[in-house]
């Protein structure tokens, strides 16, 4: 028989952030989190949980933990944007449908307690969180951000009723597809024409004063679309707190218009994930060492995010952020370059990487079911 308790101590926690190092273990495609990090962005006194309601939640059949998830309450998204659902995320279980079954009645009964019309998922509190349950691309290891799960989720979760919602795409591309030559000549164009530069962040502490402006920018790119939900001011200071550290000026290309304003940027990171695969959940003794390494010695790049002023779009501009990229790129020994996973709907985007003879490496999605 299958037991759902809901997480409520300190040691539930230890135990929930622990169960997919079980579940993958000695998975080569897999890329395990920092523990301390889950445990400290889980804690019932994190800013995310002012605009979010969420239920932590443990299967157990024989004493034994065999399955997690978390029911989740966006408050803005349905109270601004009034998408009446209730979302569900960080799904890990034993390979038994009936764990699965378990575990998302209890979310579709949070939902039915709030009223939600229906429940989707896997997603994060935000859409700052990882989403989307991988569908194909199971050999190919996970990005830092990307989720990674067995084939039989998307097996079971479909027999279970449920049907596709979002779908994202993951390409991959060499860095000798970028043809920078054949851009100079438009890049100054573009420059000359919409009296715009690149700027060149120098330091972290450079950059640290201008990421509101990139959150801003990224709520304005993607406000069209769907699936989006607005990026708030104390949700950014915890992203600020997650993600700073693994950032270096060289990985990110902004673009400016004549005043100063930022009208374009994108940041991209060295592969972390063989980093996070060694240091397996703990930065020390030898963590912080492996992911230093993989910052300073790595010839694969991921394209975290990219945000472009609505005003600016389909004028070329990409353009520059390519160029800044290409330039650090050519110098670190970069060989390929990743993006994370791309809303197939976000046609705009997707059509960035249509010059670079992009190879589709992985699909994801979300799944709907009507409460």
């Amino acid at each position: 028989m299958i037991n759902i308790r809901e997480v409520k101590s300190s040691k539930e926690r230890k135990e929930f952030v622990d169960l997919p190092f079980r579940i993958y273990k000695d998975n080569p495609y897999w890329v395990p989190p920092i523990k301390k990090n889950e445990l400290k962005g889980f804690n019932p006194s994190n800013d995310i949980f002012k605009t979010v309601k969420a239920k932590f939640l443990l299967a157990y059949k024989d004493n034994k933990v065999v399955g997690r998830i978390v029911a989740i309450i966006n408050l803005t998204e349905i109270n601004e944007l009034h998408k009446n659902k209730v979302r569900f995320g960080w799904l890990d279980y034993e390979d038994d449908i009936e764990i699965l079954k378990a575990l998302l009645n209890k979310v579709e009964e949070l939902g039915k307690q709030h009223g939600t019309k229906y429940m989707e998922g896997p997603m994060g509190f935000s859409n700052m969180d990882k989403a989307g349950m991988l569908t194909e691309g199971f050999n190919s290891r996970a990005t830092m951000i990307g989720i990674y799960n067995h084939p039989y989720y998307a097996k079971h979760i479909k027999e279970l009723g449920f049907v596709p919602e979002a779908q994202w795409l993951e390409y991959k591309f060499g860095f000798d597809d970028i043809e920078i030559e054949k851009s100079k000549k438009l890049n100054a164009i573009i420059e000359k024409r919409y009296k715009v530069s690149n700027y060149h962040f120098k330091s972290i502490s450079d950059l640290m004063p201008h990421v509101d402006e990139m959150f801003d920018l990224l709520n304005k790119t993607y406000a069209d679309l769907q699936s989006f939900v607005p990026i708030e001011k104390f949700q950014v200071e915890h992203y600020k707190k997650k993600y700073l550290k693994f950032i270096h000026p060289d990985f990110i290309s902004c673009v400016k218009d004549e005043k100063g304003k930022m009208v374009a940027f994108a940041i991209t990171m060295p592969s972390y994930s063989a980093g996070f695969q060694k240091a397996n959940g703990s930065m020390f003794p030898f963590g912080w060492w492996h992911l230093l390494r993989a910052m300073k010695h790595n010839d694969h790049v991921e394209l975290y995010l990219i945000g472009i002023d609505p005003e600016y779009q389909n004028k070329g501009i990409n353009a520059l952020i390519f160029k800044q990229l290409h330039e650090n790129f050519e110098r670190r020994g970069i060989k390929t370059i990743e993006t994370n996973p791309l809303l197939e709907e976000n046609t705009k985007i997707l059509q960035l990487w249509s010059k670079f003879n992009p190879v589709i490496h992985k699909r994801r999605k979300t799944f709907r079911k009507d409460l």
